[in-house]
């Protein structure tokens, strides 16, 4: 391992709180810029004491956040990335020890004990929690790593958590870092976690995950299909997004595993091998859910085992999470047979399991262009298609031609609307750039107070008698609340109307107004609450929002989520009539993004609309519909 910490260009522009472009550009233009120590042409790395003080004399440096400089000391504690899990790992495994009142291990086991990156990892979890300060490092971990590897995304596994329901044992065979086992304790009542996990650096980054939440989790190292750890273990849940791109899954040597009842998994489908061992570990009552890839849904080597699936009344469930991707929920057989199965195709969370939780209690749902109970015996033809579009209800076409019209009456009035809510700027004559100010300062001297969701949902999600819940889309997408939950306890925080809640994902930024007293503050959301008479909260949340802001103060957290560290961010320091002014051009800007939006889904819905009207003959061109210059076919 290096003993001198090094930076990629990418931690550069994280240190100076600009993008990536700029510290390209300073490369170029500045003969003194450090040159590379390491890394590649394309991708170099630089020693982070020169870099520090290049800034420093440049008057670029920021002053080093403590989730930054504990970053810093894990990567030169690696020395390249292919080392980061190890030595993260063994950071965990000392704050876990430490945590636990135990003497940290001596330098000579596979652990850092008390290294520059256990030390840096204590610092953050004592500002941070323990948790989440191992959370940012290990979704910094995740990026770093590129292609090399992959994890559940978390809304993902957040689904699957809560079609697995309530239970006290939770077992994943093919565990990760963990994402799976971590969505089950957040979602419900889990008191037993089981894991385990064929890579050993994977499976320790897990144990240190869960052990920094809970002290009931056993995690395993070995391939569970060839050398399973748990063999007597039946679960009350079993969720799984096992390695399918491993072909060489132990085909030859498992031929007679009594696991397969419902057929050898062919050589080239390993998926249904771990179909299968995951049934093998359900309980009686228990669920399994396992994340499959769409083409099992049809490829004719697994006809077999789909057949036997479905008579045996195994599988209950079959969700397209997207092209790619579906879930596939099962269960042991025991009982009367079932009669259907439950076909879901791209819908969201909240839908996804309502929509479940409803066809338990009504075997012949059926909503059409989403869901529906279709019966097994309409499955059991010549393919066993199990893909879920072509085997849903298509929309009733009795009110198609009306719903046309009303829809395009709509879109209309919409499209004439638009233009009259542009905001009136132009060019600024004086191009001096304003003074700004920290959110942290602003908060130091009173004009705002911040606030954090809870980091997690341990309450009780519940429909429609919970309270109305903001979501991280909510806020992206600019729309009221579409959760609701039953609060546990008062740390859930109930917004006011004037407050300015900023959500982040790995791809978007957005700060929004609120508008209206009474929703809770969810998850991932932060919250600025501002003295009206010293800052107007319509300029404030368009200035957040800038890409400024959205650079310095989203810490990413997994390949998908980010986290917000709002006291980063700037805002120009003006008087609060002026600001009063930019208020309401950002105020009519995000009116018009709303109205975009709608007319994007308007248009859509006609386009929908125009199709089924088309083929069941109830919508008919108008005359002189097509221009004379078109030839007509």
């Amino acid at each position: 391992m290096q003993d001198e910490a090094t930076v990629s260009a990418t931690d550069i522009a994280r240190l100076a709180g600009v993008g990536r472009a700029a510290v390209s550009n300073w490369r170029r233009r500045h003969p003194d810029f450090p040159q590379p120590v390491g890394g590649t042409p394309i991708s170099p790395v630089f020693a982070l004491p020169e870099v520090e003080t290049w800034l420093r004399d440049q008057g670029k440096l920021r002053e080093l956040p403590v989730e930054e400089w504990a970053w810093q000391q894990l990567r030169a504690e690696a020395g390249d990335d292919l080392q980061l899990g190890g030595v993260l790992a063994g950071a965990g495994d000392a704050l876990v020890r430490e945590h636990a009142g135990e003497t940290p291990p001596s330098p000579s086991t596979v652990t850092t004990a008390r290294s520059g990156a256990a030390e840096a990892l204590a610092d953050l979890a004592a500002e941070w929690g323990g948790s989440p300060a191992f959370e940012f490092l290990l979704g910094r971990y995740w990026e770093a790593q590129g292609r090399r590897a992959s994890a559940t995304p978390p809304e993902v596994a957040a689904v699957m958590a809560a079609l697995a329901g309530d239970a006290e044992t939770v077992l994943d065979p093919a565990c990760g870092t963990g994402e799976l086992l971590t969505a089950a304790v957040e979602h419900g009542s889990a008191r037993r976690l089981l894991g385990q996990d064929a890579d050993a650096e994977t499976a320790a980054l897990a144990t240190v995950r869960l052990a920094l939440r809970r002290d009931d989790a056993d995690i395993k190292t070995g391939d569970s299909l060839r050398s399973d750890a748990f063999p007597a273990v039946r679960a009350d849940a079993v969720l799984c997004d096992p390695p399918f791109h491993v072909r060489t899954w132990g085909h030859e040597q498992l031929t007679a595993d009594p696991r397969w009842e419902y057929g050898l998994p062919p050589r080239l489908e390993p998926e249904l091998a771990w179909v299968q061992h995951a049934l093998a570990h359900v309980a009686p009552g228990g669920r399994a859910v396992v994340l499959m890839p769409a083409v099992a849904a049809g490829r004719r080597s697994g006809r077999r085992i789909r057949t036997q699936l479905l008579r045996s009344g195994a599988l209950r469930a079959v969700i397209a999470l997207s092209a790619v991707q579906h879930v596939w929920v099962l269960q042991r057989p025991e009982g009367r047979t079932p009669t259907t199965l439950l076909m879901i195709d791209d819908a969201d969370r909240e839908t996804i399991v309502s929509t479940w939780e409803a066809y338990r209690n009504d075997p012949d749902h059926d909503k059409p262009g989403v869901s529906r109970a279709v019966p097994i015996i309409d499955l059991l033809d010549e393919d066993v298609d199990l893909t879920p579009a072509p085997h849903l209800s298509v929309t009733g076409s009795e009110r198609t031609a009306e719903r046309f019209l009303e829809t395009h009456e709509r879109l209309t009035a919409l499209l004439e609307r638009l233009g009259g809510l542009l905001p009136a700027v132009r060019p600024s004559a004086d191009r001096e750039e304003s003074p700004s100010v920290l959110i942290a300062e602003l908060a130091r001297i009173g004009h705002l107070t911040i606030h954090q969701a809870p980091s997690r949902r341990d309450s009780e999600e519940s429909g429609v008698d919970g309270r109305p819940l903001l979501t991280v889309e909510d806020v992206i997408e600019g729309r009221p609340a579409s959760a609701r939950m039953t609060p546990s306890d008062g740390r859930w925080i109930a917004t006011r109307a004037g407050d300015v809640v900023i959500a982040a994902t790995a791809h978007r930024f957005a700060a929004r107004v609120v508008e209206a007293d009474g929703a809770l503050l969810g998850p991932q959301l932060s919250l600025l609450r501002v003295d009206p008479e010293r800052l107007d909260p319509y300029f404030l949340a368009g200035v957040l929002g800038s890409s400024a802001n959205a650079r310095t103060s989203t810490v990413q957290t997994t390949g998908t989520t980010g986290r917000v560290d709002i006291r980063r961010a700037r805002t120009p320091r003006l008087p609060i009539e002026e600001q009063r002014r930019y208020g309401i051009a950002f105020r009519r800007m995000a009116e018009f993004e709303s109205a975009l939006r709608a007319t994007v889904s308007l248009g859509e819905e006609m386009a929908r609309l125009l199709a089924d009207g088309t083929a069941d003959g109830t919508l008919v061109p108008a005359p002189g519909e097509v221009p004379a210059a078109w030839p007509v076919i």
